[in-house]
């Protein structure tokens, strides 16, 4: 088995330590202890990479996106060494699309000034709300002057093309809140915006001890009211979470949902990657920022091949997620398996009027019920 079409490349560079760990955050963040070791980052970021440049067999990477923990907390300094190395050793689009996150707790004068110049041309905020009583509870290290200030000197610095992080169904927030969140985000014309509905995770604060959270009515009632806002403001809803005006939408984050490739560095990333003997393999590296500094080599932790039964299950628990799906075709071009193998399962998902007749793209009803949805291809 071999896809026909070698899937489009990116790169995630993941940077592990914040200031202090949030009570919902589940992803591989931990609160810096003292300065944080940018120079023996770097070393161990080239090595890492050098390990594995022929899991890019020579193609160009389409899009970078450093995600965290916090990475607006390394230098400048610090992006414009990465990227010269990376370029190094990597063929990079010449439109490549490079975000990275941003807590505006973290960003003194001139910071943004300096990502831009390391190359960076795309940020994501994490504004997560502008309430002040929600982002105590949130854990979170800004205030909402530090938020706007963020927001408005990344524009000054000349960032046309950034998102607003923002979370609802927040602990006893009201659907006024939520809707004002959204007003208040509004008046910085941002290009593009990330709503969410905060879940409670395993392995969190807020999962161990959990807060009062809206009920489903009040949920319900958010996301319709929220919803109804963004259309009217010229925003469509290209993903479950993620909503943009025209031509903004994020190039990344539609290679993940299209099923592509994308190259894992840094502490705790993770992979996926389209061999040429047609397997496709998922990968992670190690997690804790020790251990990874001080590895020598590669620092992949494991790997494993998603198996052809496998296939159809996670090419479409990505594609789904997009409100307009994906031509059928897809399908074969990032599988290597023929649709004929789901068809039985696509017909009855079309007669029960999940799926829409002639692309896979969920209906409404297929998106309100997106998980049971997808259990038809376990």
């Amino acid at each position: 088995m071999s896809a026909p079409v070698t899937p489009p490349l990116s790169l995630y560079v993941h940077v592990p330590w914040c200031v202090r760990k949030c009570p919902y955050c589940d992803f591989n963040s931990h609160a810096i202890q003292g300065d944080i070791p940018e120079s023996a980052y770097l070393n161990a970021l080239f090595e890492d990479i050098d390990q594995d440049l022929a899991l890019a067999s020579g193609r160009p990477v389409e899009t970078v996106f450093i995600g965290g923990g916090t990475p607006s907390l390394m230098s400048g300094e610090f992006y414009q060494t990465l990227f010269e190395g990376l370029r190094e050793r990597l063929d990079f689009a010449a439109d490549v699309e490079i975000t990275l996150e941003a807590n505006p707790g973290t960003l003194e004068e001139g910071r943004f000034e300096a990502f831009r110049n390391a190359g960076i041309n795309r940020l994501s905020i994490g504004v997560q709300s502008f309430n002040p009583i929600h982002l105590k509870t949130l854990g979170r290290i800004h205030d909402s002057a530090a938020a706007h200030r963020a927001i408005e000197s990344a524009k000054k610095a000349g960032f046309d093309n950034f998102n607003l992080d923002l979370m609802h169904g927040l602990p006893d927030q009201t659907p006024d809140e939520a809707l004002q969140d959204l007003k208040t985000a509004m008046s910085h014309e941002p290009p593009h915006i990330s709503w969410y509905q905060l879940t409670l995770e395993p392995n969190t604060e807020f999962y161990s001890r959990p807060p009062d959270l809206p009920d489903d009515d009040l949920l319900w009632e958010i996301a319709q009211r929220g919803s109804e806002y963004l259309h009217l403001h010229g925003f469509k809803d290209y993903e479950v979470s993620a909503w943009c005006r025209e031509g903004k939408a994020s190039r990344h984050n539609l290679n993940y949902w299209t099923f592509g490739d994308y190259l894992a560095l840094g502490a705790g990333g993770h992979g996926k990657i389209s061999l040429p003997d047609g397997t496709i393999k998922r990968y992670w590296k190690t997690r804790q920022p020790e251990a990874y500094l001080n590895r020598i080599g590669s620092r992949t932790a494991g790997s494993a091949n998603i198996e052809p039964e496998e296939l159809p299950l996670e090419f479409l628990m990505n594609a789904l997620r997009l409100r307009q799906g994906v031509d059928e075709s897809l399908f074969y071009e990032r599988t290597g398996l023929p649709l004929a193998s789901v068809a039985v399962q696509l017909q009855k998902l079309r007669d029960d009027k999940l799926l829409m007749g002639d692309r896979l793209q969920a209906t409404s009803l297929g998106q309100r019920y997106l998980n049971s949805l997808l259990e038809r291809f376990l």
